[in-house]
C-alpha cells in the first residue's frame, strides 16, 4: 500500500464513523479499522515495506488515521449511551400527563368586563403613569391644601416631590389637557395608599375610572350611564341607589349602590341585612376642575365615576379576603 492508497483509506473510513446510525453500526467500524485484526494494525506491519521517501509522510497519515477515527467513535458512543439512558424504563403506552393551562388572574378578568361594557358606550381606554405630580394628583382636582389624603401618613411621597398616584384621576386631567371636547375615556390602573393590609384594605390596588365631558351633560345622563353598566354586571334585575355624598373634584357627588347579588335586597351578612352594597362614587365634574385644565365652563359639563375593580371583583366571585388575590396561591387561581 502506498500512500495516496493511505489517505484514500483515511477518507473512507473517516466517512463510514461519521454515517453510522447506531451503536452496533459504530462498533462495526471500529473493529474493521481499529481492532486487533483491523486493517490499521495491519498497515502499521507494512511500514517497514514502503519507499524511504514516503514513510515519514506514510507513519503520520496513519497515525491521524487512528486519532480522527478513535475520536469520532468515543464522541458517538458518548451519544448513543446517553439516548440509551433516557430510553430505560420508559412505557410507551403510558398515558400521557396533562398540563394545566395558564388563566387570566380574576382582577385582569373584571377589569377586562367593565372595560367592554363601557366600550359599548363609547368610551375609550386611557392610561398614565404610576408615578404622578402632586398637581395632577390633587391640585388640579381641587383637592384642598389640607386635604386628610395629603398626609404623609396616607400618601406615597418620592424624594423628588412626586408621589405614587392615589387613584387613576390623574390620566383624567393628563387627557384633558392634550385633548379637547367632547372626552368619554375609562382609565383602569393600579393605584397606591398607605393602608394597613387586611381583609378589605391593600397598600396597592385597581381601580377604574371614567370621565365624560361634552355640551349639556347632565346628572341623568350619569345616572342612565351607571343604570346600564349595573345591568350588564350584575344582571338585568339589579337596581341602582344614589346616595348625596362629596368629593372635592366633583359637585353635585353622590355614591352609588347596587342590590346585594347574594339576597337580590332582602338582606343577609354580605350587605349587613341593607340589601345595598356601595359600588362607586361618581358626580358632576366640579367647575374648578375645568379651570385648572383649562376648559371654558360656559358652554362644558361632564361626569366622572369611579370604582376600586377588587371590590367588585370579591363581590362577583365571593371572595372574603382581598388578601388571596395578591398571594398567587395556585389553588386559589386554579378556580377562576
Amino acid at each position: 500500500m502506498n500512500l495516496q492508497d493511505l489517505i484514500d483509506l483515511k477518507t473512507k473510513a473517516l466517512a463510514e464513523a461519521e454515517a453510522a446510525g447506531s451503536a452496533d453500526a459504530l462498533e462495526a467500524v471500529r473493529i474493521a479499522y481499529l481492532g486487533r485484526k483491523g486493517l490499521l494494525p495491519e498497515i502499521m506491519q507494512q511500514l517497514r515495506d514502503v519507499s524511504p521517501e514516503e514513510r515519514p509522510q506514510f507513519g503520520k497519515t496513519a497515525n491521524e488515521l487512528k486519532n480522527e477515527l478513535s475520536d469520532i467513535i468515543k464522541s458517538k458512543q458518548s451519544g448513543f449511551s446517553s439516548c440509551a439512558s433516557v430510553g430505560v424504563g420508559f412505557d410507551l403506552t403510558q398515558p400521557g400527563q396533562w398540563q394545566g393551562l395558564g388563566t387570566r388572574h380574576p382582577i385582569t378578568q373584571i377589569t377586562d368586563r367593565i372595560v367592554r361594557i363601557f366600550q359599548t358606550l363609547g368610551f375609550t381606554v386611557a392610561d398614565g403613569p404610576d408615578i404622578e405630580t402632586v398637581w395632577n394628583n390633587f391640585d388640579a382636582l381641587n383637592t384642598p391644601a389640607d386635604h386628610p389624603s395629603r398626609d404623609e401618613q396616607d400618601t406615597f411621597y418620592l424624594k423628588n416631590g412626586d408621589l405614587m398616584r392615589c387613584h387613576t384621576s390623574p390620566v383624567q386631567v393628563r387627557y384633558m389637557m392634550e385633548n379637547k371636547p367632547p372626552i368619554r375615556i375609562i382609565s383602569p390602573g393600579r393605584c397606591y395608599r398607605r393602608d394597613t393590609p387586611d381583609a378589605t384594605h391593600s397598600a396597592n390596588f385597581h381601580q377604574i375610572e371614567g370621565l365624560y365631558v361634552d355640551e349639556q351633560v347632565s346628572l341623568a345622563d350619569l345616572k342612565g350611564t351607571l343604570s346600564y353598566f349595573a345591568r350588564e354586571l350584575m344582571g338585568p334585575d339589579v337596581k341602582v341607589r344614589f346616595r348625596p355624598h362629596f368629593f372635592p373634584f366633583t359637585e353635585p357627588s353622590v355614591e352609588v349602590d347596587f342590590t346585594c347579588h347574594v339576597c337580590h335586597g332582602k338582606g343577609c351578612r354580605v350587605c349587613k341585612n341593607s340589601g345595598w352594597i356601595e359600588i362607586l362614587g361618581a358626580g358632576m365634574v366640579d367647575p374648578n376642575v375645568f379651570s385648572a385644565v383649562g376648559f371654558d365652563q360656559s358652554n362644558l359639563s361632564g361626569f366622572a365615576f369611579g370604582m376600586g375593580i377588587e371590590r367588585i371583583t370579591m363581590i362577583l366571585y365571593g371572595i372574603h379576603d382581598i388578601r388571596n388575590l395578591y398571594e398567587n396561591d395556585v389553588r386559589f387561581l386554579s378556580q377562576f
